[in-house]
């Protein structure tokens, strides 16, 4: 086994062709349907499943990928780091549910970096996908909730995939609606107060289920509903409709002209954290983006930090 076979596995799995993964490298189809089959061989397993549509990863295939990710990217950091004359390639990967304050940490990050060689990704994304990328050692870390309902769920979907959670801070449920809203000078809202309204709520794509979903109280039953998978939607409804969501209280920069953050009279709490794999040890830029996290969460009154 060779870095370069891994490297093409991990260059087909992303571009789910092997045309495209060649065309991506500047390589031949050949070497690399080659360098696939000699993996299989070598290991005695199966990685692709091949149709006309191109190719996908078996169970024996994603595992693989999982492992090759992490030999890649430390066989990098290695390479980087005695290759004298050049700084170091730095890279941070985080996969979150819509929060701003995970996106204010990474531009802290990001900002503060002075190297001449990184990696900056975000990616915002559904629940399901977040538990994956971590999984898979796509992302270094991501960032999601859970509260009395959906954590038995949550939490055997971490250890089934290897990864640890870790609190960020709990937050009272809060109502998020247009400044103008006939609900927005309140001091408390209850369920009730918001059944003649249309909710907002994150798309969460084939694992759309309840346990899965970004709001707290998902499960109660709802009869206008409106569905998204970006923020800048959720930002763009809030302030010029009479709808609203159910998040944590924490507002960005741009939602708080605007927009009115509201306590919901209900016995939930909810509880936000990190998660990474527990075969990952964690880079000086990942601790740093950590710091960040607690630092944004810290300057923010409304939740308490853990």
């Amino acid at each position: 086994m060779t870095l370069q076979q891994l490297r093409y596995l991990i260059a087909i799995a992303e571009f789910g062709s092997i045309n495209a993964a060649a065309a991506h490298l500047y390589a031949s189809q050949s070497n690399l349907s080659a360098a696939v089959k000699d993996l299989e061989r070598e290991l005695g397993i199966t990685v692709f499943s091949r149709s006309n549509r191109g190719v996908t990863l078996t169970n024996d295939g994603t595992e693989l990928l999982a492992y090759a990710r992490q030999v890649v990217e430390q066989a990098d950091m290695l390479e980087a780091h005695y290759h004298g004359g050049r700084d170091a390639h730095l890279r941070l990967a985080v996969s979150t549910q819509h929060y701003a304050f995970t996106v204010q940490a990474f531009v802290n990050v990001a900002e503060a970096c002075d190297g001449d060689d990184y990696e900056f990704i975000l990616r915002e994304s559904t629940t399901a996908e977040i538990i994956d990328d971590v999984r898979t050692f796509r992302s270094d870390v991501g960032v999601l909730f859970t509260d009395s309902f959906n954590r038995r769920v949550i939490m055997r979907a971490l250890a089934d995939a290897k990864l640890s959670f870790t609190p960020l801070f709990e937050a009272d449920v809060h109502v998020f609606v247009n400044e103008n809203h006939p609900l927005a000078g309140r001091d408390v809202l209850t369920p009730q107060d918001l059944e003649p309204y249309p909710r907002y709520a994150f798309e969460q794509g084939t694992s759309n289920s309840f346990y899965y979903a970004e709001e707290p109280l998902s499960y109660l039953p709802h009869t206008k509903n409106i569905r998204f998978s970006d923020r800048g939607t959720l930002t763009n409804l809030l302030t010029s409709h009479n709808g609203f969501t159910l998040s944590t209280g924490v507002l960005s920069a741009e939602m708080h002209s605007g927009i009115a953050s509201i306590p919901l009279a209900v016995d939930e709490r909810m509880r936000v954290g990190y998660i990474m794999h527990d075969e990952r040890r964690p880079t000086a830029l990942l601790e740093r983006y950590i710091r960040e996290l607690h630092a944004v969460i810290e300057a923010n009154p409304s939740v308490e930090a853990r």
